[in-house]
This record gives C-alpha cells, structure tokens and sequence, in this order.
C-alpha cells in the first residue's frame, strides 16, 4: 500500500519500553550488500529474529541490497514491515511493493523524521553513509533528551569496531559524556541486541531543546 503523508500527522510512537507484540523498531542499513556474505546472513538473521518475536520493522522502504533482505526475511517470518521512502527514489523503481505499508514522503528530513517517529528503538546494521548519519542523528537525538528509546549497532565481523573507537576516543577526550556513550548498545548477535532491548531503562537526561527547535 502507498500513502503520501505528511510526517507530523502520523501518531508518534514515544514508549520507552519494548513491548514485542506491539513495539516496532527502525532498522538502518546499506542498500549495497556489501563484500561479505556475513552482512547478508546477519541481515536475514535479524529479521527473522524481528519476525519470530513479533516485532513490526520500520526501514528505508527499499528492495535493494541489505534493506530488500532485512524486509524480505521479516515479511516471511510474519512481521509486520512498514518502509519510508522519498518519492524522488519510488520513481526509480527502487520501493519494495510487498510491504505491510509502504509510507512515500517529500524529503529525505521527512523520510527520517518519520521514521522516527513510527519506532520504539533503533538497530544499525552495516551500511554507509546514509547509514552513519541516521544513527547519529538519533544517537545526538537521545543525547539531547529528545526520545528514551533504544539504540544499538549489530556489530556484524567488527563492522563497527572503527566507529566504535571513535567514539571511545571522543569519550576519553571529553567530547562525549559517559552517561552519553553508554546511551549506545552492541551486540555481535541478533538476539542478544534485542534482549539489551527488551531490558533497557531510558537514562533520564537534561532535555536541552524541543524536537522543533531540531
């Protein structure tokens, strides 16, 4: 099904805690599968994981690379998957069209957006630079005490290992908080990610702005 909306319209999901028969979690990942066929396994290992304990899935939209397999194994494994797409990118045939709801947007800001407010947490798996400026945007999002929801990377064969010592570096160096790194879970495991998920309490932080000042 596809639905031009407008991203303010849509109910906005702000539970802090993870219920699997009701909670849906956001998934950013690449479009490219990558060069290794772990990134492949891990993406199927995770959506049919989302599937089997009956979390609704919300992603890019796409059926390409690491998204169209994310999608695809949530969809057999009996979740429900809604996707976020810019029109700009269903006019290049790149939407999945056998989505549970397919939600086509103006912009790439209202893509995410709405994304994020459909979601009760967030998952990265590997991807590029798309996937590295999504993450951070929520990751700066929860910093600002602007959602209590998780987030965590799937760490597929040290994927995030360099990223992962940034961040540390930054931390080490002042830049970052610590109560603000450890906002950040990993795990090299599907279903270890999700039960960090399912036993996650939101650090209560200084909201320092409002999510239109964003």
């Amino acid at each position: 099904m596809v639905m031009n909306v407008d991203p303010m319209e849509e109910n906005e999901s702000m539970g802090n805690s993870l219920n699997s028969k009701s909670s849906r979690l956001c998934v950013f990942c690449g479009s490219s599968s990558g060069n290794r066929q772990s990134y492949t396994q891990n993406a199927r290992a995770l959506g049919a994981v989302l599937g089997k304990r009956g979390y609704g899935m919300v992603y890019g939209g796409g059926r390409v690379g690491l998204m169209g397999i994310l999608a695809d194994a949530v969809l057999q494994n009996g979740g429900e998957v809604i996707g976020v797409i810019p029109q700009a990118l269903a006019e290049k045939e790149v939407a999945h069209k056998s989505l549970t709801k397919l939600h086509v947007v103006a912009t790439m800001h209202e893509r995410k957006a709405l994304m994020a407010e459909l979601s009760d947490g967030f998952i990265a798996l590997p991807g590029g630079l798309g996937t590295f400026e999504e993450l951070f945007e929520v990751f700066t999002w929860a910093q600002l005490g602007l959602h209590g929801k998780p987030l965590g990377l799937l760490n597929v064969d040290g994927y995030y290992d360099p990223l992962l010592a940034l961040i540390d570096h930054a931390t080490s160096e002042g830049f970052i908080r610590i109560e603000h790194r450890q906002l950040l879970l990993t795990s090299t495991q599907p279903d270890e990610l999700l039960d960090l998920f399912a036993g996650y309490q939101p650090t209560v932080l200084l909201k320092w702005i409002d999510r239109d000042q964003t």
